[in-house]
């Protein structure tokens, strides 16, 4: 018997010391090993607090300061360590109401009950300051010192940009950022977020009963310093980019500008503009909504995102690839055979330079046939095939039909038809040069984005070549700068072909004949080339220019949508204007400054369907 509970008593002491073992290994890993109940007790008497980092600042090719920080808070909270709220009394305090504090502390929950989020965001220090020294009696809440992007100006939204708080795409996508943080959402700032937003530090803080931070833990031991991002120093000029916003302030459209000889950007305004200053705080997102509802669309940045018919601005670019192609001359002429294609009155072009300067549509009719149709093949069908494929490879040289290296995000590319495009819609050998013609005075399916434009213009001026287009001029404090950007770009097409054509846009606004006279400025010899294009509603206006015509230091594209009157009568003289204003500093012409600047050429929306 006594053998049977001697055998009992080792069962039970067996019994007990396993349970002893497993309490002993449990107590250990939540002490040891288990973070979550670590950073738990840790949360009762420490407070983690992240040190956000200035964010860059962004200046124009002058200096002048374009875009700043402002200090604002955020009011935190902590969910679990909320003891005996005086609810009434923290409402009135921080001024919202009953139902806003259910809310916005039922969201924080949903977040975590452990771990710090925003209660109320973006506080400004004015509001901050009424009620600061109250905050002590409302324990689980802290304030978290933030800045606040403001914008010196109410200029260049579409390509500054604005912040917003992150997404969990965000998130995902970069170990960087935690829930609340901002990021850059468009133009610069998200193009360079990476050096604008600089490095987040952490101080870590003792906190007392009454919630009130008494210290660092361990004299700073864990804390870290955040590194401020870096400036940016963009090749804007913040007075021309300010000028050609008025010029479009009434109006729909875009003006680019860019020094050709080194593809800096000097003015990048869509129309109608926004105030930058719009997108920032607590009222964002109702302004984010009402400019998105506007049927202007003005926070489409038409510069980059619209695709064009180009009209007749596009005549330059067939000129001198028909001259390379070899299938025209400079001293080929044509007659202006309106039967073939609708054209205005004037004379028979006798050279490419006059077809330029007079912009005859029946004369490029001839020369796109020249390109398309060489004779190469009996069949009309593969004729054209093979010719469209030369004059594709051509436009893709002259930067149509692709995307520009520029530096900000949302570059459309246009519309350059190939072969396959064709081939897609009408079949393999059902169609020839009389299906695509269109395409000779910029209309069919050809489509352009007014960067693209411009850049034409800087591959006149330059006489073959283009730089890549930026915006970024350098950064940082030792002026770094972006080896791409001083890429030169040949097209391949001889410089003697771009002399022609210099001259033959030289004579569109100096000879007589020419279809730009408004675009002339005393004293300066402008070069440029209207354009006339066909769309749903009234034609837009579009002209494209440089200036001077040797050793060219701007060129301008201007687009101006549902203009009626054509590229000379209004989209000329605002590009006349922006040269003026950039090599003389000022304009002298107030009358006719004046007058463009406050007329109203734009069929009103809604535009009629296009049938």
């Amino acid at each position: 018997m006594s053998r049977q509970y001697s055998n009992r008593a080792g069962i039970v002491k067996a019994f007990l010391i396993i349970i002893a073992a497993i309490f002993v290994v449990r107590v250990a890993s939540l002490q040891l090993f288990d973070r979550r109940y670590r950073d738990l007790a840790e949360k009762q008497a420490l407070r983690n607090v992240t040190q956000y980092p200035a964010r860059g600042l962004i200046y124009d090719r002058n200096g002048s300061l374009l875009v700043y920080n402002e200090a604002v808070y955020d009011l935190m909270v902590i969910p679990r360590m909320i003891k005996d709220l005086d609810t009434a009394a923290f409402c009135k305090a921080v001024g919202i109401s009953r139902e806003e504090f259910e809310a916005k502390l039922t969201a924080c929950r949903k977040y975590s009950s452990y771990s710090a989020s925003a209660f109320m965001k973006q506080i400004s220090k004015e509001e901050y300051g009424s009620w600061q020294n109250q905050l002590y009696r409302f324990k689980g809440f802290y304030i978290q010192k933030r800045t606040l992007r403001i914008y010196d100006k109410p200029i260049a939204a579409h390509v500054l940009g604005y912040i917003g708080e992150v997404n969990n795409n965000d998130i995902e996508r970069d170990s960087y950022y935690k829930q609340g943080d901002y990021i850059g959402k468009s133009g610069l700032e998200k193009q360079y977020e990476e050096l604008l937003r600089g490095i987040k530090g952490r101080k870590v803080m003792h906190v007392d009963v009454h919630n009130r931070e008494i210290g660092s833990y361990q004299n700073g031991h864990f804390d870290s310093v955040p590194v401020e991002g870096s400036n940016l120093y963009t090749t804007l000029d913040a007075r021309l980019q300010e000028y050609a916003e008025q010029l479009m302030a009434n109006k729909r459209g875009c003006v680019v500008a860019i020094e050709p000889s080194t593809g800096e950007v000097l003015t990048l305004a869509s129309a109608p503009a926004y105030d930058p200053n719009l997108l920032v705080g607590r009222k964002r997102g109702d302004n984010y909504k009402r400019l998105q509802e506007d049927l202007a669309k003005p926070l489409f940045n038409r510069a980059l995102q619209a695709q064009y018919p180009p009209g007749s601005i596009f005549k330059v670019a067939q000129a001198v690839t028909a001259l390379q192609m070899g299938v025209i001359t400079p001293s080929t002429g044509f007659v202006c055979d309106k039967s073939l294609v609708g054209c205005h009155n004037h004379p028979s072009a006798r050279s490419v330079q006059e077809a330029i300067k007079m912009s005859c549509n029946p004369y490029f009719y001839h020369v796109y046939k020249r390109i398309i149709q060489q004779g190469k093949f009996r069949s009309s069908a593969k004729d054209s095939q093979y010719g469209l494929t030369q004059w594709h490879d051509y436009m893709l040289r002259l930067g149509f039909g692709q995307r520009l290296p520029l530096d900000l995000p949302n570059v459309n590319k246009g519309n350059i038809p190939d072969t396959a495009y064709y081939n897609r819609w009408y079949g393999r050998d059902g169609w020839a040069f009389s299906t695509i013609y269109s395409n000779s005075i910029g209309q069919g399916e050809v489509e352009v984005v007014p960067i693209q434009m411009v850049n034409l213009a800087c591959i006149v001026a330059n006489r073959g070549y283009y730089c890549t287009p930026h915006l970024l001029r350098y950064y940082g404090p030792d002026s770094l700068q972006r080896q791409e950007f001083l890429e030169h770009h040949e097209t391949g097409i001889s410089r003697q072909w771009f002399d022609i054509a210099a001259h033959g846009m030289y004579d569109v606004v100096h000879e007589p004949g020419g279809t730009a006279h408004k675009a002339s400025v005393p004293g300066i010899a402008v070069c440029g080339k209207t354009g006339t294009a066909q769309n749903a509603g009234d034609d837009h206006s579009v002209f494209i220019a440089f200036a001077p015509l040797d050793n060219p230091v701007i060129a301008v594209a201007v687009y101006v949508e549902n203009a009626r009157g054509g590229g000379g009568s209004w989209a000329a003289p605002i590009a006349g204007l922006i040269i003026e204003k950039y090599i003389n500093g000022e304009v002298k012409r107030k009358d006719f400054e004046k007058h463009y600047r406050e007329v109203a050429p734009c069929q009103k929306l809604p535009l009629p369907r296009r049938h």
